[in-house]
């Protein structure tokens, strides 16, 4: 297997355990059917949500690194960087 669609399968991986985890999530919040375990709940998914991000966004990011040019690289890496302090509380 190479290099390549190994980094792809961890993107993969990662996402399906995050959805995974938002589908668990949701079976929960109707499990318990409390409007407070609900709004708890989903604030655990709030912070779990942006470390899968940059989680699934740095593999793609290594995967990229000796392919394309650096000055793109870095352009690619402010981006996330903006988008994770644009969505901090």
């Amino acid at each position: 297997m190479t290099d390549e669609m190994q980094i792809v399968r961890s993107m993969a991986l990662l996402r399906f355990i995050a959805g995974s985890l938002e589908i668990t999530a949701a079976l929960l919040m109707i499990r318990y059917g409390r409007v407070g375990t609900a709004l708890r709940i989903n604030a655990g998914l709030g912070l779990f949500g942006p470390i899968i991000l940059t989680a699934v966004s740095l593999l793609g990011l290594a995967g990229l690194a000796g392919r394309i040019p650096l000055t793109r690289l870095g352009i690619v890496a402010a981006g996330l960087l903006l988008i994770s302090l644009g969505t901090r509380q």
